[in-house]
């Protein structure tokens, strides 16, 4: 079984700063939507990092507009990211509208998880 996700986001940090990857995710997947119980990088939340001037900015959106966990999960969002970046972080919040085809793995709709 690969490791490698099948929808993987590629990141503006993907070409910029590959060497940061894999610790903005690592930190990243330690956010964990509690309605769904999957974290932020499997659900494909967050949309794009970019590192400007040693600052990052995290660009992300929720699963639902009126998300009542939002505030917390973006305030984790820049915590972890902070973290894993070890640089000051922003995160903007995208008004794009999440569905199942942003996550990075789809057969967790297999899981009967969602009908």
């Amino acid at each position: 079984m690969s490791e490698t996700p099948t929808n993987e986001i590629q990141w503006t940090i993907h070409s910029t700063h590959p060497d940061l990857v894999k610790q903005a995710r690592a930190s990243l997947s330690e956010v964990i939507d509690p309605e769904i119980g999957m974290n932020i990088i499997q659900l494909g939340l967050v949309r794009d990092i970019e590192i400007e001037n040693s600052m990052a900015r995290v660009k992300m959106i929720l699963t639902t507009p009126f998300c009542p966990y939002g505030p917390a999960m973006i305030e984790m969002t820049k915590a972890k990211a902070t973290e894993g970046l070890n640089m000051p972080v922003t995160v903007e919040l995208g008004m794009d509208m999440w569905d199942f085809s942003m996550m990075e793995d789809p057969s967790a709709l297999d899981w009967g998880m969602y009908s």
